[in-house]
């Protein structure tokens, strides 16, 4: 009750001051960044950080806490992970903020890192469910509500009540794979197929990729499939690639399967 009474004054200051935050993105954000960028970014502590609840958020549990705000993987955020076990039980973590990272934490702490080169700024962690429609409302792209949304592309950004995460890319099957912090941490992620099949294509990459490259954490932790909610209950934000705001796409990531994306992210690893 009490992180939901923070969250509704936090709601009630963004309300009051989403000109001023506007202006202020704006400002921060005279660079471009790329959608590859934002999803090597969002690699970074993939297989390497715990999900903690209230991790890159301040004391008060109303904003940016340092983490969010700081170029750069956490200095604890390893460490921390190096001594936790398979029973890992993140609801006996709470409020650990420099030792991890919740959901909303990892989203803006890629934002501000794609964003920035400096610490300390104004930072982009709100609740999960705010994050697709204030980036929209920003002019970084075009906000759609889950039940209108169709498909899911690379660097697209998912948000509903609860959970926010990023799209690494769609298989032919519909199903797709994503990065996000959810228990027990950071990590590549694949969802059911849209008619509910468990093992499907986005699963099966998400799995590959997690053993291979991220072995300590996938002997720990191997389970990484996700639901069929994970298409249907989300709101979308897809970026603005024309060049007129702060994402563009170069590498063509955008019209990338999953499986394209995965085998460029990781080409040379």
């Amino acid at each position: 009750m009490r992180r939901i009474w923070k969250r509704v004054g936090c709601l009630l200051l963004f309300c009051l001051l989403i000109g001023s935050i506007q202006i202020s993105a704006a400002d921060k954000t005279s660079g471009k960044s790329t959608l590859k960028q934002l999803l090597q970014t969002a690699l970074q502590p993939v297989g390497s950080t715990m999900y903690v609840w209230g991790g890159a958020w301040n004391i008060q549990d109303v904003a940016a806490g340092m983490e969010a705000k700081t170029i750069g993987v956490g200095p604890t955020w390893k460490e921390y992970f190096m001594r936790q076990t398979r029973h890992y039980d993140y609801r006996k973590t709470r409020y650990q903020i420099h030792n991890g990272l919740d959901c909303s934490g990892y989203v803006g702490w890629c934002i501000y890192n794609i964003l920035n080169t400096k610490n300390g700024r104004k930072g982009y962690v709100m609740p999960a469910e705010w994050m697709a429609e204030y980036f929209a409302a920003w002019g970084w792209g075009e906000y759609t509500d889950k039940r209108k949304v169709k498909s899911h592309r690379p660097g697209d950004i998912m948000s509903s009540s609860g959970h926010v995460y990023i799209v690494v890319g769609e298989c032919a099957d519909g199903s797709v794979v994503l990065m996000h912090s959810s228990p027990p941490g950071v990590q590549i992620s694949g969802t059911a197929t849209p008619r509910g099949k468990a093992n499907s294509q986005a699963v099966r990459l998400a799995r590959k990729y997690m053993k291979k490259y991220f072995p300590k954490w996938y002997k720990k932790y191997p389970e990484n499939a996700r639901g069929v909610g994970y298409l249907r209950d989300y709101h979308r934000m897809r970026w603005d690639l024309s060049g007129k705001t702060i994402m563009t796409d170069p590498d063509g990531y955008r019209n990338m399967s999953a499986k394209q994306v995965l085998k460029d992210l990781f080409a040379g690893k």
